[in-house]
């Protein structure tokens, strides 16, 4: 698990392959590149459990700066590149990053969270031509550095901030354990037991890489001597091409990626021969029960599903086999003991709905926000993530929706996530989200706003005709009273629904 045996043992081995380009970078150049610049930050003043941020697109150069900061210690931030530089530079400063590295096509924003981010000591960029004022050229900076092991080496860990779907992010402060470093993770040794990672793993990463789960599982990838195909963005049909040239045999998509690879055109998805695939997993949302059923029919039973987050302290999993005697579980407890809780803080019988709290479960806390941390723990000790579920007879977990998401309506609770599941399966809708709007007679009703996949149809018609969808698979009361439509829902990279959004603005058109 050490980045330099690996090296020595492969060095000529592709670590990462760029999708969009081609562009190979094997383990060696990996690896020295990455001592390099672990030398610089060291030779700045940068010491174990410092923190430094990553303001970086998906290309090679990311896997560089994290395999740097990995091996120094220290503690890193990947930083999303579509926030504005205000948000940027927030998370920034939270942090407390004495360095920042940003990609040669950020400079323009990486000068602007610079400039809001007065603790910086170190500014690197990576592949500019002309570096904005205060930077440094990365790999300039860094030629006159050593290749070499520095004998202290120790394991770092990334420090990831939430989505901030529902209000600012807030990053979650993991414990740093000063393991020599090549001990790994906490996920690597698992990659192997429960996935099947090896050597021969080629991986395929459609997602941002300033999200956990993607840099999380390239890393893993790259800790156990497997080649990484990393896309710029997600394309569906590009997604398919790429497994069958690069005989791609690990994925890991968001539902949204599922759908939108389902919809392709009828004459699409026969072309492409998926047969390398040995293990498709998907998390970070819930996956409706029609389009899960399809995509293990169209995979086979090699799809995985997984419940977790950055906190740590909850890891679900289930196969294919039993989803399909458990349609819509995300499985049981790979540690610890899941408990659904009422609001008064008692134990729920299977089936009832309440909040998931987790027993057993390591801790966690949220840097610089001791009130949010406090609130993610009961008086018992267990955690939660704010999540809305129910346990069944056998221990199997069945997600509902967010607290936060939750509309009432009349004094009845209505969860969006079943409303956008069935209006998702609709094919004339390319998304959709649902959420609460005020009512005076019921407090909250429900609105639906809608993607729709010609936006050509958008009008009453098509209104009419998916609210007699809804009527005819839901209750009355959960059915929207009006579709409005827009041309695109706003939803972060890895397809969270930024619902906040859709409560402060209305969609584009309404019907």
């Amino acid at each position: 698990m050490h980045l330099s045996r690996l090296a020595e043992r492969h060095p000529a081995k592709p670590a990462v392959i760029e999708a969009a380009t081609g562009k190979v970078t094997t383990y060696r150049e990996l690896d020295e590149a990455s001592l390099r610049l672990a030398r610089l930050l060291a030779d700045r003043g940068l010491e174990p459990g410092d923190h430094a941020a990553l303001l970086m697109d998906n290309g090679a150069g990311y896997f560089v700066a994290a395999w740097a900061c990995q091996r120094s210690g220290l503690y890193w931030t990947p930083v999303n590149h579509h926030l504005t530089a205000g948000e940027a530079a927030y998370i920034v400063r939270d942090c407390g990053a004495r360095a920042l590295i940003a990609s040669g096509g950020l400079g323009g924003a990486a000068r602007e969270v610079a400039d809001g981010s007065p603790g910086l000591t170190v500014r690197l960029i990576d592949g500019a031509v002309d570096p904005p004022e205060g930077f440094g050229n990365l790999r300039e900076a860094t030629a006159p550095y050593p290749a070499e092991e520095p004998e202290d080496e120790r394991e770092g860990y990334y420090m990831f901030y939430s989505s901030g779907t529902t209000g600012r992010p807030k990053g979650i402060l993991p414990e740093l354990t000063g393991e020599p470093f090549g001990t790994g993770r906490k996920l690597d040794p698992l990659l192997p037991v429960l996935f099947g990672f090896g050597p021969d793993t080629v991986y395929l990463c459609p997602a941002p890489l300033y999200h956990a789960a993607p840099t999380g599982w390239t890393l893993g990838t790259m800790r156990h001597g497997g080649t990484v195909v990393l896309m710029d963005r997600f394309d569906a049909a590009r997604t398919l091409e790429l497994i069958e040239r690069h005989r791609v045999t690990h994925a890991q998509f968001v539902p949204t990626m599922l759908i939108r690879m389902l919809k392709l055109p009828e004459d699409v998805r026969p072309r492409h021969d998926l047969s390398s695939l040995r293990t498709v997993v998907h998390a970070a949302a819930p996956c409706p029960v029609e389009i899960k059923r399809r995509i293990i029919e169209w995979f086979g039973p090699i799809v995985y599903e997984y419940y977790s987050g950055s906190e740590g302290n909850c890891f679900f999993l289930i196969d294919s086999r039993d989803w399909l005697a458990h349609p819509g579980s995300v499985g049981r407890p790979t540690f610890g003991t899941a408990h659904v809780l009422d609001d008064d803080g008692r134990e729920l019988p299977a089936g009832e709905v309440g909040t998931v709290w987790f027993e057993g479960a390591p801790a966690f806390r949220y840097h610089n926000d001791p009130d949010k941390t406090a609130g993610a723990y009961n008086d018992r000790g267990w955690s939660t993530l704010g999540d809305l579920g129910r346990l069944d007879g056998e221990g199997y977990l069945y997600l509902v929706d967010r607290r936060a998401d939750l509309i009432l309506s009349g004094g009845v609770n209505v969860y969006p996530q079943e409303i956008e599941d069935v209006l998702t399966v609709h094919p004339a809708v390319a998304d959709a989200a649902v959420v609460g709007a005020p009512d005076p007679e019921t407090g909250q009703r429900v609105r639906a706003v809608v993607q729709p996949a010609d936006p050509a149809a958008a009008g009453p018609e098509l209104a009419a005709e998916l609210i007699a969808h809804c009527r005819a698979r839901l209750a009355g009361y959960k059915c929207p009273r009006t579709i409005e439509f827009t041309g695109e829902l706003p939803r972060t990279p890895t397809g969270k629904l930024l619902r906040r959004l859709l409560l402060d603005a209305p969609a584009e058109k309404a019907r």
